[in-house]
Parts: C-alpha cells; sequence; structure tokens
C-alpha cells in the first residue's frame, strides 16, 4: 500500500520534502497561525503530538531487538519500511483535514474512523467501528503499557523506585497533561518534543563521535546484512535476508506507526484547510523518526 501511494501520488518523499521541511522548521518559530482558535493545534503542534507518539521504545529497545533478531541488515529494511511509510503517512495527514468534522462546539475532530465515514460512506461504518476498538486496545497494550514499563524500569534500576509506583508516577503525570484536552496535549507536546529530540540527537551524535573509527564498518555491516544471502543458524540460504526484512519492517512499524492510523487522529485537529500541508508534516514525522533518530 506504501508503495501504491509512492507512485500515485508522485513520489511525494521526494518531491514534497524540501517544502515539508521548511514547514515543519518554520514552525519552529511560528507556532499559531492565525492564533484565535483555541479549540484546535497550529500544524506544527499536531506534528509534535504526532512525534510524541512515534518516538519511545520502538526507537531504542526497539533498534536494538531489530540488530538482534535480523542482524544490522534489519535497519536497512526499517529504512525500506520509513521510506514507503512516508507516502501512507503523508495519504494519512492529508485525508484527516480532507474529512473531518467540526463538533456544535467548534471542535475539530478526525482520524480514519472519520474518513472512513465521510469518504467511503455510511455504509461503512461498520469498518470505523473496528478501527476504533483495534486503535482503543492498541493504545492502550502496544502503546501506553510498553512505554510505561519501559519508564518504570527504567526508574526501578536508576533509582530503585518499585515498578508498581513508577507505572503509578507516568500514569498521575499523564492524566495531568491530557485532562487539558488536546490544547493542552498540544502545548506540552511543543514544549516537550523538540527538546527530547535535541537531548536524544545530541546523546547520539557524542556516540557517534566516541565511535567514528567504526562508522564505515557499521554501513558495510548493514548494507551487506541487508543483500547477503548466507544461511540462518541451522536455516537455508537466504534465510538471514527474510530475518533481516522481518524484523526491520517489523520494528519500523512499531516505531513510526505509518499506515496503523494513529497519528492520523493528532494531525486532523491542526489548523489548516489544506490537506498537502498536513499530509506534509505527517510525512516528515515518519522522516524525522525512523530515518533519523532510529539511524543514529
Amino acid at each position: 500500500i506504501g508503495l501504491f501511494f509512492t507512485l500515485y501520488l508522485g513520489v511525494p518523499q521526494i518531491t514534497r520534502f524540501g517544502e515539508g521541511m521548511k514547514q515543519v522548521f518554520g514552525g519552529l518559530f511560528q507556532k499559531r497561525e492565525g492564533g484565535k482558535d483555541q479549540k484546535s493545534l497550529s500544524s506544527f503542534q499536531a506534528l509534535a503530538v504526532a512525534i510524541s507518539a512515534q518516538i519511545g521504545t520502538g526507537n531504542v529497545a526497539g533498534v536494538a531487538t531489530a540488530i538482534t533478531a535480523g542482524g544490522p541488515g534489519a535497519i536497512f529494511w526499517m529504512w525500506v519500511t520509513a521510506l514507503f511509510g512516508m507516502a501512507l503517512a503523508f495519504a494519512e495527514g492529508s485525508l484527516a483535514i480532507r474529512y473531518r468534522e467540526t463538533t456544535s462546539d467548534g471542535v475539530k475532530r478526525g482520524g480514519p474512523m472519520t474518513y472512513i465515514m465521510m469518504g467511503l460512506g455510511p455504509k461503512w461504518t461498520w469498518l470505523a467501528v473496528v478501527f476504533c476498538l483495534g486503535t482503543l486496545f492498541s493504545a492502550l497494550v502496544t502503546g501506553n503499557s510498553i512505554q510505561a514499563n519501559a519508564v518504570a524500569d527504567g526508574l526501578n534500576e536508576l533509582f530503585g523506585i518499585e515498578e508498581w509506583l513508577g507505572g503509578l508516577i507516568v500514569a498521575i503525570l499523564v492524566f495531568i497533561v491530557i485532562i487539558g484536552g488536546i490544547k493542552s496535549i498540544g502545548r506540552v507536546a511543543e514544549s516537550v518534543v523538540p527538546f527530547m529530540a535535541a537531548a536524544y540527537l545530541v546523546m547520539a551524535v557524542i556516540a557517534l563521535a566516541l565511535n567514528f573509527g567504526d562508522l564505515g564498518e557499521t554501513f558495510a555491516l548493514i548494507f551487506n546484512g541487508a543483500f547477503n544471502p548466507q544461511s540462518a543458524v541451522g536455516g537455508f540460504t537466504g534465510a538471514a535476508i527474510i530475518m533481516a526484512i522481518r524484523a526491520g519492517v517489523a520494528r519500523g512499524l512499531f516505531s513510526n506507526e505509518a499506515g496503523q492510523g494513529s497519528t492520523p487522529i493528532a494531525h486532523a485537529v491542526a489548523q489548516t484547510d489544506d490537506p498537502e500541508q498536513q499530509g506534509r508534516m505527517a510525512m516528515l514525522g515518519t522522516f524525522i523518526d525512523t530515518v533519523v533518530i532510529c539511524t543514529m
């Protein structure tokens, strides 16, 4: 499907990439478009909310897991997943703006469940319901539970805090943010996400600088592992490539959520009526998450 959207939309990963980058970094300094709408988010805030969900254990433990399961070649297939995922994200972000609803009190809302019903018609309501149930399960289990568990583990190992207490601390902090509604989530995300990403990148650059002599060999291992048809232990020739693809694709999808349908819910409340503009924002979220942060 990512390949389909890549061709159907005219390779947006390349043709709209430059404009998207200008838009993202322009959003850092111009956070509100119009400044009067207190019930929706700026395009940059919507991107920050989306990235806050995309960046997490998938970028840290997920990459390590992919290399452990599929070897260094898994990283290459993670890149491929992100490349086609960018086209998927562009489509999701665009549809979120093209088909969304405004409530009686002026709040904009949307996402796949909305563009399924508005774009495909009422007879597809059952699919919208299935999506909502799947997203609810995913948010509780593969999203919040895994992330909260990772934080609780970290607090336990670093400070000896009991894991149940660490989980409770996370729950209270999240509650404080979300009880204020989408504007509260947007304000926190646009403040925390750039700092989080910058801190992550600075630490990654330090680690890369300390191991600078190994970078060339590292990339050689990535490309060699992606295409070398060696046999896995006890397996057939080519099994290693299959394992690398399986691990890279799985971790890539877990990391950037492209095609999963969760990030368009955030993009749907952006203060823009231009579907392409928000599509570019969504696309850049996948690029920043997987191509930049996961690789580093």
